[in-house]
C-alpha cells in the first residue's frame, strides 16, 4: 500500500531474509571476515551466533551470493530436532543427492563419492547449518564425523554452524563436544548495529527499491527508531514498515520523532488488552528499570515487538522447513522420472 504512495518498487523493510538487502554493518563486516578466513583455511568449523533478528540468515545467504560456483559447491540446511541419521539424510539431500537408502553406510558412501568427484573437478564443498542450536549432541557428532572426509591432507567438506547465543555456550561447555570443539577454527557473535550506522541502513534499504528522498527521515526520527529497536535489524524493519504505512495513511512525507512516537503508541495498543475504562482521568503508570523511568507505552512496545519477533521466528522456521521438504520432494520426483525414462528405453 505505501509503495505506491512513496513511488517505491517494493517493500524495503520486509522481514524475510533477502541477501539483496544485505547491509555491511561493523558487526556483519567482521563476521564476513571470519567466514572468508574460514573459506581460505578450507577445513574445520566456523561458528556464527547472534540473537533473534540480528541478520544471521541474511549474512549466510550473502556469503552464498559471493561464492565462485566454479570453485565451490554450497549446501544449506535449516536444523530442526533432527536425529543423527535424519541430519545425514538432510545433508545428502542438500547436496542434490538421493537421500533414500537402506542404511546409514550407504548414505555416507554416496555423499563421500560425490564430494570426491567434486574435489577432482577442483570444487570445494561448503555446508551451512542454520538454527544450529536445535541440533542434538548426536547430530553434532555426526557433523564432526563428516569433517573426517579427506583427500590426502585436504578436507572434502567444510561446515559453518549458525545459531542463537546458547549454541555458542553449549559448544564451549559441553564435555561430550570436546572433539568437535577442537576443530572450531573461528567464532563470531553478531551484535546489534550501532546508532551511527542506522541512518545509512535505512537509506540503503530504501535505495534498493527506488527511493528518491520521499519520505525523508529526520535526525530525531532516526534517533527515536534506534531507541525503540536497540539496533536489532528485525526490530528496525518491523518498526520502519509500520512507519511507512502510517506515513502513507496520513500522507506524510517528512518522518520526524513525533511520527515515530505515534507509530510506537499504535504498535503498543495492538497488544494492549481491551478493558473497561472509567470516566475518571488517571495518571499514566510508569515502569522502572535500572532506576530510569520509562513510559508504559514504551514498555508495551518492547513486549509487543518481542511477541512479533517470536511469531516471525516461528513462521520463518516453518517456511525454511517447508522449503527443505519441497526440495527433497522435487529431487525424489526427478529421480523417479529419470528411472521411468530408463525403463522406457
Amino acid at each position: 500500500m505505501y509503495e505506491s504512495f512513496y513511488n517505491l518498487q517494493g517493500r524495503p523493510f520486509q522481514l524475510t531474509p533477502d541477501p539483496r538487502f544485505y547491509f555491511s554493518s561493523k558487526t556483519h563486516k567482521k563476521a564476513m571476515a571470519y567466514l572468508t578466513y574460514g573459506l581460505n583455511q578450507g577445513e574445520g568449523f566456523i561458528i556464527v551466533t547472534g540473537d533473534i533478528g540480528t541478520g544471521k540468515t541474511t549474512l549466510v545467504r550473502h556469503l552464498f551470493d559471493t561464492l565462485d560456483r566454479n570453485e565451490f559447491i554450497a549446501a544449506m540446511i535449516v536444523s530442526t530436532q533432527l536425529s543423527a541419521e535424519d541430519l545425514l539424510r538432510s545433508v545428502v539431500a542438500a547436496f542434490g543427492l538421493d537421500a533414500q537408502a537402506e542404511d546409514k553406510g550407504e548414505l555416507l558412501a554416496r555423499l563421500e563419492r560425490h564430494l570426491r568427484e567434486q574435489f577432482a573437478r577442483g570444487r570445494r564443498a561448503l555446508l551451512v547449518v542454520d538454527e544450529a542450536q536445535n541440533l542434538s549432541s548426536a547430530a553434532l557428532e555426526e557433523m564432526r564425523m563428516l569433517s573426517n572426509f579427506q583427500e590426502g591432507d585436504k578436507a572434502l567438506v567444510q561446515s559453518f554452524l549458525v545459531g542463537q547465543p546458547e549454541f555458542r555456550e553449549r559448544i564451549f561447555e559441553a564435555p561430550e563436544l570436546e572433539q568437535l570443539r577442537q576443530r572450531v577454527i573461528a567464532t563470531h557473535h553478531l551484535e546489534p548495529m550501532e546508532q551511527e550506522e542506522l541512518a545509512d541502513y535505512i537509506q540503503h534499504r530504501l535505495s534498493m527499491v527506488g527511493w528518491d528522498n520521499d519520505p525523508c527521515f529526520t535526525a530525531d526520527a532516526v534517533e527515536a527508531i534506534y531507541n525503540q529497536s536497540a539496533g536489532v535489524p528485525r526490530r528496525l524493519n518491523t518498526l520502519c514498515s509500520r512507519v511507512l504505512l502510517y506515513g502513507a495513511l496520513e500522507e506524510i512525507h517528512t518522518i520526524d520523532s513525533d511520527v515515530i512516537s505515534s507509530v510506537v503508541a499504535d504498535m503498543a495498543s495492538d497488544q494492549r488488552q481491551v478493558t473497561a475504562t472509567s470516566s475518571a482521568v488517571k495518571s499514566q503508570p510508569v515502569n522502572k528499570q535500572n532506576d530510569a523511568t520509562i513510559p508504559l507505552e514504551a514498555a508495551e512496545f518492547k513486549k509487543a515487538n518481542e511477541d512479533i519477533e517470536g511469531r516471525m521466528s516461528q513462521i520463518e522456521n516453518m517456511m525454511k522447513s517447508q522449503d527443505q521438504t519441497l526440495q527433497q520432494l522435487t529431487q525424489l520426483m526427478a529421480q523417479l522420472a529419470s528411472g521411468g525414462n530408463k525403463n522406457d528405453e
